[in-house]
């Protein structure tokens, strides 16, 4: 029954996330949507904060279980997206609130995975030096997590796939003539 409750208080936030700014959604709310008392929320979570967090972490591990190999820059840049588009409105809220830290925090490790992943499959085998990889992953997991924000900043106007796939387009053969 503990995790039907979690589940329901999770499932509630997110459709009244995807509703309303976060700022405008309250316990009492949630509560109330889900047909449960105050007391059963906090015996599940400490306050919304907490709430959030672990719905923005599980959202990340779920990305990473979905990813486990990525054999291209798209799919890279695909994976990251894929992450905010599933709950476009409710990402925007949490970025746009008190909790925008653990949505940035998390976005990070995302694209570190994302980036990191992609760039060891690329090189296996190859020699390049360490240090040069780490310079490279941490280059492309910076400009992947830039581009995000950048996007987040501009109120998720434009096509941000679109974009993506016109970076990816611009960079074909740079991984070619690294590895040599």
């Amino acid at each position: 029954m503990a995790n039907f409750t979690r589940r329901a208080i999770k499932e509630t936030f997110w459709k009244l996330l995807n509703q309303r700014p976060l700022s405008q959604i309250t316990i009492k709310d949630i509560v109330e949507d889900c047909g449960i008392n105050r007391n059963s929320f906090y015996y599940h979570f400490e306050d919304l904060p907490a709430l959030v967090e672990e719905i923005v972490e599980e959202q990340v591990q779920a990305l990473i279980q979905n990813h486990p190999t990525i054999s291209s820059v798209e799919e890279c840049f695909d994976a990251v997206i894929e992450l905010v588009m599933e709950n476009k409105r409710a990402i925007y809220h949490i970025y746009n609130s008190l909790s925008r830290d653990v949505f940035e925090r998390y976005l990070m490790d995302a694209c570190q995975y994302i980036v990191s992943t992609y760039l060891k499959t690329e090189f296996a085998g190859k020699s390049i030096d360490l240090q040069d990889l780490d310079a490279l992953i941490r280059l492309h997991k910076c400009a992947c997590f830039g581009s995000v924000i950048d996007w987040l900043n501009g109120g998720m106007k434009g096509d941000i796939v679109g974009y993506f796939r016109r970076v990816c387009t611009l960079q074909k053969g740079w991984l070619e003539n690294l590895g040599r």
